[in-house]
């Protein structure tokens, strides 16, 4: 959504991506159907950071795609601490597996391949930090089903809350994507139990904190 001069000038201001996450980075638009869905240097390094604040036991991220946020995310593990991550296509997994391993991350991480509104109810842990960047029209089912699983002051973080504009101007019913992304949005805004921000970065990130 950023004009590509500032984009550039942000990249220049981040601390560098590291090697094996340029080469992840590189891999994935090579091999990758809409390598664009990667969360790449800059969201990866807000992530990481953000993670760093929390310093989670235990991360659930619902939208595995390569690995490149997990990998970030593992990083600010808590001694012990755990990253489930929830892939839809199985077709990724080498490249996620492969990643993990280079990173070192690998005995962080705990992987599921399926559908997320299924695998999340059978989870039985309490996270103080969730991810969610997978299929737009159930932002909201993912939210209300790990609610409960969060811990008090724990963070969700949401991908795409801007949905490159198009949360301006909906008007067609049948775009389920955008649809799902403003009833998301609407609904956090107007929830008592969380405090949040809507953070214009890449795609648009709503940072929400359970009070």
């Amino acid at each position: 959504m950023l004009d590509i001069k500032f984009e550039k000038y942000i990249k220049e201001h981040c601390s560098p991506e590291n090697e094996i996450l340029a080469e992840l980075n590189r891999e994935t638009n090579l091999k990758a159907l809409f390598p664009r869905m990667l969360s790449g240097h800059v969201l990866g390094k807000f992530l990481e950071i953000v993670g760093f604040m929390v310093r989670p036991n235990r991360i659930l991220e619902i939208g595995t795609y390569t690995g490149y946020a997990t990998i970030c995310l593992a990083k600010c593990l808590a001694e012990k601490g755990l990253i489930h991550t929830i892939e839809l296509n199985p077709e990724l997994d080498y490249i996620s597996t492969k990643y993990f391993k280079k990173s070192n991350v690998e005995d962080k991480v705990v992987k599921y391949t399926g559908n997320a509104l299924e695998i999340i109810q059978t989870i039985d842990e309490k996270f103080d930090l969730v991810f969610i960047d997978a299929d737009k029209e159930n932002y909201l089912n993912y939210y209300q089903l790990v609610f409960d699983k969060m811990e008090k002051g724990g963070i969700i973080l949401a991908d795409n809350a801007l949905w490159d504009g198009k949360v301006l101007n909906q008007t067609d019913n049948s775009d389920k994507e955008t649809k799902g992304i403003i009833d998301f949005n609407d609904f956090v805004q107007q929830d008592d139990r969380v405090e949040n921000v809507l953070i214009p970065l890449r795609d648009g990130v709503m940072l929400i904190r359970k009070i």
